[in-house]
């Protein structure tokens, strides 16, 4: 896949995120939500950080089983239980993904949620990934 991402100076600089991607590939790869389940299908991780590492962990697993890298994803949406506390943790989860998934980033949207499928889980990741 190629993946330009666009930053135009007419907008704010971004910070852990692309404004725009233009994807080009073979292959799309939609990825569903994914939390802190651990394999036994338990939430792990009582805190933001924690839990986010794992539910990163979790969508980068789904998308190299499909043959992908996390320089292919176009799009992730973060889906928060508490935007604020997620504001406040930002550079430490800026480094957990770092990390993980380096530093080519997907368009990217934090979206406040009143609550998750799994009760106990503070944020849900989702997106998409083009493939070559």
């Amino acid at each position: 896949m190629t993946a330009e991402r666009v930053n135009p100076p007419g907008l704010s600089p971004p910070t852990g995120f692309s404004h725009a991607v233009v994807a080009s590939g073979g292959r799309v790869v939609f990825l569903a939500g994914q939390t802190s389940l651990d394999a036994d299908g338990k939430v792990v991780g009582e805190t933001l950080p924690e839990q986010f590492e794992r539910a990163l962990t979790n969508l980068l697993t789904a998308l190299r089983a499909a043959g992908g890298a996390p320089s292919d994803l176009a799009r992730v949406t973060v889906y928060a239980t508490d935007v604020a506390d997620y504001r406040a943790h930002a550079p430490e989860l800026g480094r957990v993904w770092h990390r993980l998934a380096g530093r080519d980033y997907p368009a990217m949207a934090v979206i406040g949620a009143v609550r998750l499928w799994d009760e106990q889980a503070l944020v849900e990741l989702d997106g998409f990934a083009v493939l070559p």
